[in-house]
């Protein structure tokens, strides 16, 4: 054997072994990937959630959201965008985790107006305004009631219902839920259990793309 011969070979050793790593590799990853989505099933959902598409859609994307996030506004419409694309194939459940100062006060808003079935435009509402009622990262929830007028609220039941006991409960559990899931900034994804590899709309896309793959035919 010449030392051509050789190369070629030792060269063909190497290039297998690199595929070989590189499939052992992604597959240890997947499995990774769904014990996490196994031990997570129990703390994404919860009955109480706000939900969006189909409640039988194979693919569902958890998503964690602090209303007084400037990042969670910017999500929002292209996740929006993802269940337009894929109408009935994707549902969104969103859960609270209010970290900014004074934002557990305007998901009490948000549960009040679910209250009134207004949950939607009233979340729409405040995205919108989020500047004008949240400067310098801390929410003011005064500042965010009149950017609710014209929604066909009403007011004076919903300034009632922000003090229910039932919503305190709901924003417990969403915190202890975030903090079991070592949910520590917003806007924080699942999809079909699954975390984010790393933080980015592209990857919540590449997420949910191998999701709707993955569940083709269902």
């Amino acid at each position: 054997m010449n030392q051509k011969t050789l190369f070629v070979v030792a060269l063909t050793i190497l290039l297998l072994a690199f595929t070989g790593g590189a499939f052992y590799y992604s597959a240890q990853q997947e499995k990774q990937a769904n014990q996490v989505a196994e031990a997570n099933r129990a703390a994404l959902i919860r009955m109480h959630s706000p939900t969006l598409g189909k409640a039988e859609a194979p693919v569902v994307i958890v998503e964690f959201l602090d209303p007084a996030c400037e990042t969670c506004r910017a999500f929002y419409p292209r996740v929006k965008q993802l269940l337009a694309a894929n109408p009935d194939k994707i549902r969104l459940v969103l859960r609270y985790a209010p970290f900014h100062n004074g934002s557990d006060k305007v998901v009490a808003l948000l549960e009040a107006a679910r209250m009134q079935g207004k949950f939607w435009p009233v979340l729409e509402a405040l995205l919108a305004s989020q500047a004008q009622w949240a400067p310098h990262h801390t929410a003011q929830v005064a500042l965010a009631w009149p950017h609710l007028e014209g929604l066909g609220l009403n007011m004076e039941q919903m300034a009632f219902d922000l003090t229910s006991p039932d919503i305190a409960k709901v924003i417990e559990q969403d915190l202890a839920d975030a903090k079991t899931l070592n949910v520590t900034m917003t806007p924080e994804f699942f999809v079909n259990g699954k975390p984010l590899p790393s933080f980015g709309f592209e990857q919540l896309q590449q997420l949910v793309d191998d999701a709707l793959v993955a569940t083709r035919g269902k």
